[in-house]
């Protein structure tokens, strides 16, 4: 579970790397690299509640593999892109596949151990995906140094193979016994399409910033009604809204929302900066991102284990807070930075990262029964793919970044700065989010909902 998950995150990240290379080679735009981006998150936001409640009602194995199997084939199709338009279209196919797949394997997980070692086993899920999200940058530089970006691809293909079998040998099946067998198809329609109008509204929907954002306002605001209006009224509702009376459940997405928005659109900058105007080659860049893996590696065990004792609340305050001194450090960046200064910088935003990955897994999978577990990681991973989707998608607008502006290390440096500024913000806040909406007594709840009573 660990292994598929983590591949799924993996490509998340590891395509930044190449996006360089792949605006020069494909003749891509700035909005072109946004969708190469954003495609495969909006499918993966659009669809993973879907995956969610897919795998519930008819086992959530089955489903995970039939993931697996649709993201290596879409991986294929993605190395074989000769547009810009083609990798698009094949990187929504990919975050099909990454849907059915990224729910299933927590759901799994949960459903799968004995309730005294699930922290444990969640925090090594928590922390191994954490680590494959976060060593994508070194490990497309590497590829894309020696093999060419359509490589960064094709190492997904082996990857799955090894899951899939895997799964067959040794997954147990598990499925929500309470689920009925209808489906919420105007919900899952309608998610689609608010986000797909969403992105283009950002990425596409103009250049003025005010104007963008109104239209995306409007978007949003009915968006947000017409679903919450379909949800009451289907019979077995893509999002229990039920789960939403718990304050820790609540708390935890709006932070996940506002953290994962901050850190995607950080690295989806970061690269950009690194090879633009601090000219770091790819495999460079990627190297300069490898503290962040090893932080990762090192520390989020620990940091499960020290959220199960003392509670979510304080890593996932402190987690969000470190991460913003980080990118404040980042934000430094730009014609003859040192490794120094990258280093030292993405050291701390991985001490950050450390502190809240785990934590916040444990804290959104103790605040659901057991039986909606799969409701509950899809709805949490949503969450996190929407925050980055929407970040990615209406970041460089904001901070007067279009066209081909992303080639040019004035205009990008300029750019990227207040981007980081904005991000070290957004972290901020979801820091406080955790302190104040989670609550002392979230801190050691052993089943139930925690924070329910509230």
């Amino acid at each position: 579970m660990t292994l598929g998950s983590g591949v799924a995150l993996l490509d998340v990240t590891v395509v930044n790397i190449a996006l360089p290379t792949i605006g020069r080679q494909l003749g891509s735009s700035l909005g072109g690299l946004q969708w190469v981006s954003n495609g495969y998150i909006l499918a993966l936001a659009s669809l993973i509640l879907v995956g969610g409640s897919l795998g519930d009602r008819y086992g959530r194995r089955r489903f995970y593999l039939i993931g697996v199997t649709w993201f290596a084939l879409a991986s294929l199709g993605c190395a074989l892109a000769p547009t810009t338009a083609w990798l698009v279209a094949a990187r929504i196919l990919q975050g099909m596949g990454g849907a059915l797949l990224t729910p299933g394997g927590l759901a799994i997980i949960q459903s799968s151990f004995h309730r005294d070692d699930r922290a444990s086993a969640i925090g090594t899920w928590a922390g191994v995906s954490g680590i494959a999200g976060a060593a994508g940058p070194f490990i497309g530089g590497w590829v894309l140094a020696r093999f060419g970006w359509p490589v960064v691809f094709l190492i997904n293909v082996p990857l799955c193979v090894v899951v899939v079998a895997g799964g067959l040998a040794v997954v147990p099946e598990s499925r929500d016994e309470e689920a009925g067998e209808a489906f919420d198809l105007a919900g899952t329609v309608l998610t689609a399409v608010v986000l797909a109008a969403l992105t283009w509204a950002l990425i596409d929907g103009g250049q003025a910033p005010v104007a963008m954002v109104l239209l995306a306002a409007g978007i949003v605001l009915g968006g947000t009604l017409a679903f919450v209006a379909v949800e009451r009224r289907a019979a077995y509702p893509l999002v229990p809204f039920s789960l939403f009376r718990s304050r820790v459940f609540s708390a935890a997405n709006l932070m996940t929302f506002l953290v994962y928005g901050a850190l995607g659109v950080t690295m989806f900058f970061l690269v950009l900066q690194l090879q633009t105007s601090a000219r770091f080659s790819p495999r460079d860049s990627g190297l300069a991102t490898l503290p962040i893996t090893a932080v990762l590696l090192a520390l989020s065990s620990r940091a499960a284990v020290l959220a199960q004792r003392i509670g979510p609340r304080l890593p996932m305050t402190l987690g969000p807070m470190v991460c913003a001194v980080g990118v404040l450090l980042l934000s430094l960046v730009g014609e003859g930075s040192g490794w120094a200064l990258v280093l030292s910088a993405t050291t701390v935003f991985g001490l950050g990262l450390a502190l809240l990955v785990s934590p916040l897994t444990a804290a959104v999978l103790a605040a659901a029964p057991d039986r909606l577990a799969g409701a509950a990681s899809a709805i949490n991973n949503a969450v996190a793919r929407t925050g980055t989707l929407l970040a990615v998608a209406a970041l460089p607008a904001i901070v007067g970044l279009t066209g081909g502006d992303y080639r040019n290390p004035v205009l990008l440096t300029a750019g990227y700065r207040r981007a980081t500024y904005i991000t070290a913000a957004l972290l901020v806040l979801g820091g406080l989010v955790s302190w104040f909406g989670l609550g002392r007594a979230s801190g050691r709840s052993r089943g139930g909902v925690p924070g329910s009573e509230a």
